[in-house]
């Protein structure tokens, strides 16, 4: 007979891990202050929000980011499909789907950094949408790591500025989270 360690975790317990949601709504007014009340009276916190228009201008999508463990995305998914505009809802995993975050970011340079500044521009794909005598700013898109990666690189030149989108995304191929798919 084997005899498990008392300290070692149970095979039921269950560990928070980053969740995307992508959640199909009616684009009426009031939708997302329900949804996110929804979080916010359970007491979870969303890492990431985007909303937007879809291909069919009745619905919105939004792109929920969390942090729970298996058995809270459980409760959270029961209760978003309990709300009346809720569409549908597909958990995305990030190996079988898209993800991407839009960054601009302004970035200080003078006449020594400033090449140094674009050539990291360059190595992460990234673009100049902006160039000032003292600062650049920079607009890239990627996933988390990327975007993380490249904002690590450009700190040590002074970041004066940032804004960062909520993760956007999708499926991969024809999957669930397709408007012609989703029956209500």
């Amino acid at each position: 007979m084997t005899q498990s360690h008392p300290d070692a975790p149970s095979s039921s317990v269950s560990f928070s891990k980053t969740r995307t949601l992508s959640v199909l709504v009616e684009n009426s007014p009031g939708v997302l202050a329900r949804v996110s009340s929804l979080f916010s009276r359970r007491g979870y916190n969303i890492d990431s929000l985007a909303v937007g228009p879809t291909e069919n201008p009745d619905f919105s999508r939004m792109t929920i980011v969390i942090n729970v463990e298996d058995h809270a995305l459980e409760q959270v998914i029961a209760q978003l499909d309990k709300l009346i505009n809720v569409i549908s809802i597909t958990e995305l995993d990030p190996v079988i789907s898209v993800q991407r975050e839009l960054l601009l970011v302004k970035v200080s340079t003078d006449e020594k950094t400033r090449s140094q500044v674009l050539e990291t521009v360059q190595l992460f794909r990234a673009k100049v949408v902006d160039v000032a005598q003292d600062a650049v700013t920079i607009e890239a898109t990627g996933n988390t790591e990327k975007i993380s990666a490249l904002l690590r690189v450009l700190e040590p030149y002074g970041i004066l500025e940032l804004i960062q989108s909520g993760l956007v995304a999708m499926s991969r191929g024809l999957k669930p989270g397709s408007i012609s798919e989703d029956k209500r």
